[in-house]
């Protein structure tokens, strides 16, 4: 597929008074103001990230009544239910909440519980709020869910139990009648940072609760590589409050990880330096297993284990779980891709609703994933669970799939989500009904340059300026993420350097390319063998980037990793 290549192009008053106050490149400056960072005082706090210029927890709506009322229940030793949902950022919600109650409060009476994928669903459930009361539970903090579960808080207050509801997923258009809310995103919540992670927002309630208490910072602390885990796998934007927490949890998974995340890089034989994307596509992937494949629970009690020996049994048995989900995984996209070629719809439409009843619920996210790469538009993946059709959406660069579905809201029995990624569920009658709306939906209101992948670029640069220290900075712009992507970069007229680019397991390329004759630099193109040829006509082509270093035989140096390249223009 074609891909777009759009250079941003910095505002030049701000990219040259803050070249003049940090007395840096102009190229590194660029990078700065496609960050939002204008002034010296936004980059100092940017490169120099600090605990103490987090936000006060008690700025955020209904957070003094949640203390409040959790101090008070502990006092009278009422018993409390953690719960939270069965993905990444819920589960280390409820272990860090859980963990921190428990360790601090060795009176207090503290159970956790997760719904089942299958059986309950995504929320606040039926069967969590019976659990609840047939614990004898008086009080429900709710991680990661409940901003929209109106009947169920309803339901669990007619058993006499109160709810304190800590989401962070878009308030519907009436909120639960709950004990309290933590939710930066209601319309009357002046918190400063709006993009807090569920386990986040978890963390925010601990704080406050250890300082009302006067508990030493190690009493939080202790719980940042947690929250680090789901900031990443919940692909929440990283600047703010996200980049300060994320970059002290990675510190911490590098120095000093808990129990669980130890076990997972032993068992994983990865002895390196961990990153958000190692987060991403190492730690999270095993922990999203459990609750894709089985029983969310098992994450929770992986993360809250003390004992090194049944943390060992645990990890197994998510590694296991997250072998299964590939498998499934890679099944269910293979069959998918079959139908859409099959039926003419991959070449058809703005949009992709797919259905079978037999897929596996728990990768049909995933799936959808998969599918944008190949049919590049808003996905939905749907199968069947109990006579419910129930599925996942992800979405393309500028478009705002939740808002797409919250058009079809008259055809749903439930959903929620985000810019970029979304759940629902229907009846099977409002199949079609659906498809048709949310591919009208889409046609209407979708960009033409959202339909085909775009590549961000931040600066056109020359081989002779990609330099160890020019490297050594960008390193400090880590953690990237959203809103704070690694930089990628632009290169004109170069050439292969005599013949001795290669491909690589017929898949990809092996460069080393020259802008000049006498300055060459290696790099690797993942996925770019269809294109090799622009690179052994011998003619000159341009090329965009990221750079990283690259250790052989002891030596280090620094190479590109090609995202994209296409014969020169000029």
């Amino acid at each position: 597929m074609e891909k777009n290549w759009a250079l941003k192009i910095p505002d030049e008053i701000l990219k040259s008074n803050l070249k003049n106050s940090l007395n840096i490149q102009e190229k590194l400056c660029s990078l700065l103001v496609h960050r939002g960072i204008h002034t010296y005082e936004q980059a100092k706090d940017f490169f120099r990230p600090d605990l103490n210029h987090l936000h006060h927890p008690f700025l955020m709506k209904g957070m003094q009544k949640s203390v409040d009322r959790i101090l008070n229940a502990i006092e009278k030793n009422e018993k409390i239910l953690v719960y939270g949902d069965y993905d990444v950022d819920g589960t280390t919600a409820v272990a860090v909440v859980f963990s921190f109650l428990k360790k601090s409060f060795s009176k207090g009476n503290f159970q956790f519980y997760i719904p089942h994928r299958y059986r309950e669903g995504y929320g606040i459930s039926t069967q969590g709020i019976d659990k609840a009361a047939e614990l004898e539970c008086s009080l429900i903090i709710a991680l990661d869910c409940g901003i929209k579960s109106v009947d169920k808080i309803a339901y669990a207050l007619e058993k006499g139990i109160d709810v304190i509801v800590c989401d962070h997923h878009l308030p519907g258009d009436i909120l639960p009648k709950a004990f309290a809310i933590l939710n930066p995103k209601q319309k009357d919540c002046s918190y400063p940072f709006k993009e807090l992670s569920g386990c986040g927002i978890g963390y925010k309630l601990i704080s406050a609760i250890a300082q009302t208490k006067n508990l030493p910072s190690e009493a939080t602390e202790q719980y940042l590589d947690l929250v680090a885990t789901s900031i990443a796998a919940d692909i929440v934007p990283l600047n703010g409050e996200n980049r300060t927490l994320a970059f002290f949890g990675l510190k911490r998974i590098n120095e000093k990880p808990c129990l669980a995340i130890k076990m997972i890089r032993e068992t994983a034989a990865i002895d390196k330096v961990f990153t958000i994307s190692d987060l991403v596509f190492i730690i999270a992937p095993r922990i999203n297993a459990a609750g894709r494949m089985g029983d969310g629970s098992s994450a929770v009690e992986f993360f809250v284990e003390e004992n090194e020996e049944k943390a060992r049994e645990l990890v197994l048995h998510l590694n296991k779980n997250n072998t299964e989900r590939k498998e499934v995984d890679h099944t269910i996209t293979e069959e998918a891709l079959k139908i859409l070629s099959e039926n003419e719809l991959g070449n058809s439409g703005k949009s992709t609703v797919i259905f079978q009843p037999h897929w596996h619920k728990g990768v049909v996210g995933i799936v959808a994933s998969r599918l944008i790469e190949q049919y590049y538009r808003p996905t939905i993946v749907l199968t069947e669970s109990a006579g419910i059709i129930t599925g996942s959406a992800r979405s393309v660069s500028g478009f705002n799939i939740y808002d797409a579905i919250h058009e079809c809201g008259d055809l749903l029995e439930n959903y929620g989500g985000h810019f970029f990624a979304a759940g629902m569920t229907l009846l099977p009658e409002n199949l079609k009904a659906f498809q048709s709306k949310f591919e009208a939906t889409v046609a209407e209101t979708i960009l033409p340059t959202s339909l085909s992948p775009t590549i961000e670029i931040d600066a056109e640069i020359g081989f002779k300026e990609i330099t160890p220290n020019l490297f050594k900075i960008i390193k400090q712009l880590e953690p990237f993420g959203p809103t704070n992507p690694r930089p990628i970069f632009l290169t004109k007229n170069v050439r292969d350097w005599k013949n001795y680019s290669r491909l690589l397991k017929e898949k990809h390329i092996k460069f080393i390319i020259a802008q000049e004759d006498d300055y060459a630099l290696s790099g690797i193109g993942f996925n770019l063998a269809d294109k090799f040829q622009i690179v052994s006509s011998g003619r000159p082509f341009d090329l965009v980037f990221t750079i990283e270093e690259n250790e052989w035989n002891g030596k280090i140096a620094l190479q590109l990793v090609v995202i994209d390249l296409r014969e020169n223009r000029e």
